[in-house]
């Protein structure tokens, strides 16, 4: 439960540190957040197929390929629905143009409420890796997304700032979103323990939700800023590099 709590904080607290970037380098190059973002999208990728995904097919048992393709599907549309609701990281270029302009602080607070609200399946994704009982792949999930979390921390610091937050106030924002995903870790990691049977279920899900934000949010703003090549090596080591961990791990 310890190394739960601690994973949780790490998780959550990379949102934090990726914040702090964000206030040191107010202007950061897309090209060094786009590389960032690139490699945690490759190891949320190995993540996903090989500490969820796989791991629901050995616990499913006689129905696991139904229950993991059920679980993937039923992940990414609980996204594809939250998106409809609340749109994400790859608006937040848009919303730091129109806040130049507009001073639109309302719509900027929008778009970190819509981090917040995309930070709780993540979250949920990380504590549901623990259930499998495999720590090494646990982290290893976790760490994908504490990753995404550094370059998210920075995008919306600026957006932010341009529309006029206080200092304080955005870091206590960017702040929160960091705390809702330390909620998911340990909502997902108490509902595969007492519930152990939807474990199969749970982590197909989790694994479904982490393809989506790869393929819906991560890969589309990597590469909407002509650093696609860059962002395709980069996305290809952080794969490699979790299928190395992994293996040698065992």
């Amino acid at each position: 439960m310890e190394l739960v709590l601690l994973t949780a904080l790490g998780v959550g607290g990379a949102t934090i540190i990726g914040a702090i970037i964000g206030f040191v380098f107010k202007k950061i190059s897309h090209t060094f957040s786009d590389i960032v973002l690139s490699f945690a999208a490759g190891v949320m990728l190995a993540a996903a197929v090989m500490g969820l995904i796989l791991p629901s097919l050995e616990y499913g048992g006689k129905y696991g390929l139904i229950i993991t393709i059920a679980g993937i599907f039923a992940g990414a549309i609980c996204l594809n629905f939250i998106d409809k609701l609340v749109p994400h990281l790859h608006k937040l270029a848009g919303a730091e143009a129109e806040s130049h302009n507009n001073a639109n602080l309302s719509k900027v607070l929008l778009f970190v409420t819509a981090i917040a609200i995309h930070n709780l399946p993540e979250g949920i994704a990380a504590g549901v890796g623990f259930g499998s009982g495999n720590t090494s792949q646990a982290l290893m999930i976790a760490g994908g997304i504490a990753l995404q979390n550094i370059p998210e921390g920075m995008v919306i610091i600026g957006p932010m700032l341009a529309a006029g937050v206080k200092p304080r106030r955005t870091f206590i924002l960017a702040m929160l979103t960091g705390v809702v995903e330390v909620v998911g870790t340990l909502i997902g990691y108490f509902a595969v323990s007492v519930a152990s049977a939807i474990l199969p279920f749970a982590l197909a899900f989790a694994g479904g939700t982490m393809l989506y934000v790869i393929s819906d949010e991560m890969i589309p703003e990597t590469h909407a800023h002509g650093h696609q090549r860059g962002a395709t090596y980069a996305l290809l080591v952080g794969f490699c590099l979790m299928l190395v961990t992994d293996v040698l791990l065992g």
